[in-house]
């Protein structure tokens, strides 16, 4: 564990190219889910994906292992105080390395300097790993606040002011 550790890099998309690994790993998300992302107009996101990723109002954070992406976090405006967390993803192989908890570090961080009071965030019921470190990071449930077809979508937020 400690021999990969020391390999991961974290850096927040900027070039053509990160935006490029940010797309595989969204594609990869998808393909994990029980669901199709269609009802989110996730090709339109795909194809704007370095507009709605990117600053004033969004970012993508990225784990490389050497000069492999296995992993992402996208934040994106919600509304002028909210920020959405969407596309959490860290590759199966990745995921006993806590990089998902750096992400989510860098994710915080990314929405507090772009001037939001809360983030929000819609997961699924059986992703239990996911749901554990949003709470580790003070997110608790709300009201679902968008539609989403699955029964069990589960609908939760930080407050970061």
């Amino acid at each position: 564990m400690e021999d990969i550790i020391n390999h991961i890099t974290f850096k927040p998309a900027v070039t053509d190219a990160d935006f490029s690994d940010a797309k595989c790993l969204f594609l990869q998300y998808a393909q994990s889910l029980d669901i199709d992302l269609g009802f989110q107009g996730f090709d339109n996101e795909l194809t704007n994906i370095s507009i709605q990723y990117n600053k004033p109002t969004g970012a993508i954070l990225l784990a490389y292992k050497d000069d492999l992406a296995v992993g992402c976090a996208g934040i994106r405006q919600f509304d002028k105080r909210i920020a959405e967390l969407k596309r959490m993803f860290v590759q199966p192989e990745y995921r006993r390395y806590k990089i998902g908890r750096h992400l989510m570090e860098m994710a915080i961080d990314a929405a507090i300097g772009s001037g939001y009071e809360s983030i929000c965030l819609d997961t699924l019921s059986y992703m239990k790993n996911a749901i554990g470190l949003y709470r580790s990071f003070g997110f608790y449930e709300i009201p679902a606040y968008r539609f989403n077809p699955a029964d069990d979508a589960i609908y939760m937020e930080k407050r970061l002011s």
